[in-house]
């Protein structure tokens, strides 16, 4: 999810009713609130307790709701954000896998000081996103497999870009309730036919719609044309929804109507006249692309 901000910083929860509808009334079948793409990083402690547990009011049960829990420091103050996260009723509190320990630990310590976090934490069910921010840790197929067996996790954002990694921790990873969302689309078709649970991604941003129709088409073979084209569309097109975002996004989604400030709190760089033809060029496409799946 995106945060919505008013003009001068503070977060717009109007806005953020209107934006959960959004996702909603595309058909998501879940909603990751204080994320990435919800800046985070750039929210206060109090702020994202507040945006998380607005999410979940908002959503009213219709679909779970999970949220990011961990950003650094000790692992004793780690486990007590995760229960105060997890307090505001979400379905699993989301560890960031860069956040629980320093950038030249070894696999073995992680391992560790994820044990360490679980049992700080009993009976919180968790899930782990491969964050981009502040550095990248992705896990392996054993790693992942090794703490799904734990009962513990129920959730995985991937963000390895490797197809071959998606198919080891599908294989690893096997446990009831648990589920692996890819966030990357150049490969979004192979993954959900790999057994990927869904996709979480920024492009659910600019058209949840078009992400739902694929995560419930994929594997239709009355469908393998419109499959493929926008898979194409996804490819085409990442470039443009990953610059200047999420400033791109919020830009995207005032350009179709909704009511949200493009003000972000990330400094994201420049918003051009380029960029908004690169948006443009996005959404006509996109409509062409909608009439041909039939949307």
């Amino acid at each position: 999810m995106l945060t919505p901000f008013c003009d001068d910083g503070t977060i717009d929860y109007y806005a953020l009713e209107s934006l959960t509808e959004h996702y909603l009334n595309a058909g998501a079948k879940g909603l990751f609130a204080n994320c990435l793409s919800s800046e985070m990083f750039e929210l206060s402690e109090a702020e994202r307790l507040s945006l998380t547990a607005s999410v979940v009011q908002l959503a009213g049960g219709r679909v779970p709701v999970v949220a990011t829990g961990t950003f650094g420091g000790p692992v004793a103050g780690q486990a007590e954000f995760v229960k105060r996260i997890y307090d505001t009723g979400v379905e699993a509190v989301i560890l960031i896998t860069s956040l629980i320990c320093g950038e030249h630990d070894t696999d073995e310590v992680f391992n560790d000081k994820v044990e360490e976090l679980l049992y700080l934490t009993p009976s919180v069910p968790v899930g782990f996103y491969e964050c981009p921010v502040p550095f990248k840790r992705v896990l392996s197929a054993v790693q992942l497999g090794r703490f799904v067996s734990t009962g513990r996790v129920i959730y995985h954002k991937d963000t390895s870009l490797d197809i071959a990694q998606v198919k080891a921790k599908l294989a690893s990873a096997q446990h009831q309730g648990f589920g692996l969302y890819d966030a990357y689309m150049g490969h979004a078709v192979a993954s959900l036919q790999a057994g990927s649970a869904g996709l979480s991604c920024i492009q659910g941003n600019f058209f949840p719609e078009l992400i739902v129709w694929l995560c419930e088409n994929y594997n239709n073979p009355a469908l393998t044309a419109e499959v493929a084209a926008l898979q194409e569309f996804l490819v085409m097109h990442m470039d443009v929804m990953h610059d200047v975002y999420p400033f791109a996004a919020k830009y995207a989604l005032q350009q179709q109507g909704m009511e949200i400030s493009t003000f972000t709190r990330r400094q994201v760089g420049n918003f051009s006249l380029a960029h908004a033809k690169g948006i443009e060029a996005l959404y006509a496409d996109y409509h062409q692309l909608r009439s041909m799946i039939g949307l």
